[in-house]
């Protein structure tokens, strides 16, 4: 590879690195053509981008980039893929599952959201993280229920104050 190409490469790794807010490191080393395959397949069904990236040009376009990647480069050996997703805990899912049959791909590290998590124990709390639309739902299900409640005991008390009264009172007891 000429110095123009590794250039090329490193400026290509910095803008998908800008780019992502979901940035997963994993080795897949040992996994055959088959596996890979379906490791591949699996990704894209998941909306995944997966990549086998050399270490010193990823190092190169971490420097390169505006984010901190904080540890994350000390861990650049051996072999390295990176997986890129708009949903946080979609890579780690696809891990989880895919380890089911194999025992890679090994969780290097990843960057969530400016969050650096580095170490294969750490994938099950990936994949636990919930996505921004996740948390949306969640947050607009806690705000609707006071309203349900309030709107319920307007109907189970037969429009009373004192059905509203009693009924918001055996709710809180």
């Amino acid at each position: 590879m000429t110095r123009q190409e590794k250039s090329q490469v490193i400026e290509t790794l910095t803008a998908q690195l800008t780019e992502n807010t979901t940035i997963y490191l994993a080795d897949i080393s040992g996994l055959d053509a088959g596996k890979t395959s379906n490791l591949r397949r699996a990704c894209y069904k998941a909306g995944v981008k997966l990549a086998v990236v050399k270490n010193t040009l990823l190092a190169k376009a971490m420097e390169s980039s505006d984010k901190d990647f904080g540890d994350l480069p000390t861990i650049l050996k051996g072999n390295t893929s990176l997986l890129f997703s708009e949903t946080g805990n979609a890579p780690a899912k696809i891990i989880k599952e895919f380890r089911k049959k194999s025992e890679k791909p090994l969780l290097k590290g990843a960057y969530i959201e400016e969050a650096i998590y580095i170490g294969d124990d750490q994938l099950d709390n990936l994949v636990n993280i919930k996505s921004k639309e996740e948390v949306i739902g969640d947050i607009i299900g806690l705000l609707q229920s006071p309203a349900k409640n309030v709107i319920s005991a307007l109907k189970s008390g037969g429009n009373t104050l004192s059905g509203i009264v009693k009924t918001l009172s055996e709710r809180e007891g």
